[in-house]
Order: C-alpha cells, then sequence, then structure tokens
C-alpha cells in the first residue's frame, strides 16, 4: 500500500460527535504516552500531522484524519489513551465511556492496539484486549519504541507479548517511529484490511442490484 494523501478531518469529544462512514475505519488505541501521534506520524509519512507530546493524557478526543491510499480511502481514528493517572474521576469516566460507544458502533473494521515493547502489558493493556476479543473486534498488536531495545532482544519480546495476548505471533508488528522499522509491514496490514472492507461492500452492491 501507498499512501497518497493524509488530513486531519476533526475531534469528537462526545459519541454524537463520531463519524459513520463507508469508508473502512481503522481504529488506533493504546495507554497513555505509548506513541500513538508518533505512530500515525509514521504511518502516513507525515511528522507533523498528528500533534505529539512528551506529556501524557495529551489526546483527549477522538481525532480522525482521512487518508488516501492507491487502494482507496480510509479513516484512521486516534482514541484517547487510557490509563493516565493525573486526570479526575470525572474525566476517565467520560473517556471510559466514549471510547466504549465508539468501540461497541459496529463500524470499526480493526483496531491497531499499541504497546511498549519493552515492558508487559498493565492492567488497562489487558481490560483493553479482554474488550477487544470478547466482542469479537478484530485487532493487531502494534509494539511501539523498538528502538529503545537491542535488536537481538525485539523478536523476544514480541514472542512474549503475543504469548500474553494470546495471539499469533504474525499479528505481533514492532515498530519504530525513529528509524521507522516496521512501517511496510503495517502497510501491508492495512492494505488486507481495506482491500477486504471495498471486496465485501463490491458484494454488497451486487447482491443489491441482483435483488431488485
Amino acid at each position: 500500500m501507498k499512501i497518497k494523501k493524509a488530513q486531519y478531518v476533526k475531534g469528537a469529544s462526545d459519541y454524537k460527535q463520531c463519524i459513520v462512514s463507508e469508508l473502512p475505519q481503522i481504529a488506533i488505541a493504546g495507554k497513555s504516552n505509548v506513541g500513538k501521534s508518533s505512530f500515525i506520524n509514521l504511518l502516513v509519512n507525515d511528522g507533523k500531522l498528528a500533534r505529539t507530546s512528551k506529556l501524557p493524557g495529551r489526546t483527549r478526543l477522538i481525532n480522525y484524519f482521512a487518508v488516501d491510499t492507491d487502494c482507496g480511502e480510509l479513516l484512521l481514528a486516534d482514541l484517547p489513551g487510557y490509563g493516565f493517572a493525573k486526570v479526575s474521576f470525572e474525566e476517565k469516566k467520560k473517556w471510559s465511556v466514549l471510547l466504549e460507544k465508539y468501540l461497541a458502533n459496529g463500524h470499526i473494521d480493526h483496531v491497531i492496539f499499541l504497546v511498549d515493547i519493552r515492558h508487559d502489558p498493565t492492567k488497562d493493556d489487558l481490560v483493553m484486549y479482554n474488550y477487544l476479543f470478547t466482542n469479537n473486534l478484530p485487532f493487531t498488536v502494534v509494539a511501539t519504541k523498538s528502538d529503545k531495545i537491542g535488536k537481538s532482544q525485539v523478536r523476544n519480546r514480541c514472542r512474549t507479548l503475543a504469548s500474553q495476548f494470546k495471539v499469533g505471533e504474525n499479528n505481533v508488528i514492532a515498530v519504530s517511529a525513529l528509524n521507522r522499522n516496521g512501517r511496510d509491514a503495517i502497510l501491508e496490514r492495512l492494505e488486507q484490511i481495506v482491500n477486504a472492507h471495498y471486496g465485501s461492500y463490491r458484494m454488497q452492491e451486487d447482491a443489491d442490484v441482483v435483488g431488485q
């Protein structure tokens, strides 16, 4: 897959503002400061598209990005980071309600689930994993910050994460926003998702025509 163009669309602070679209929609989920904005910038090859910050908890909206590719258009949804302690209980509850309603809306094709390759999953990571698994939401685990450990450790950490999340090793992709490792593998996964979406959509259109 080749990215032609990417642009910010809007931010949604509550579910009523979320985008419902026939485009394939891919959510980016992960704890605060796991590197979601850096991951998006790496993916679309634009270091300034998603705002990055050293301060956890900066993303308090669902931020939508429209991405034009050689396989068709798609929407990326950058979800608020979870697990950040220095916000009020009311703020955490608001984020939780927004995330749950969004993830349950039935319009998501795939979730890119970001975790820090250096650490075992947090309790909040496991809550997210269990939610995705029990609600049958397809996801890929992306292990960020792979440049922070030795090259020889990357495969072992991916294998460990695969075991902890009970997924195949090919469902854990190590990436680095610094040295750009893993970008091709992510683009390949997105190409599969987008092609499956448009293939299913065309099949439904054909079925509608036949049924008329």
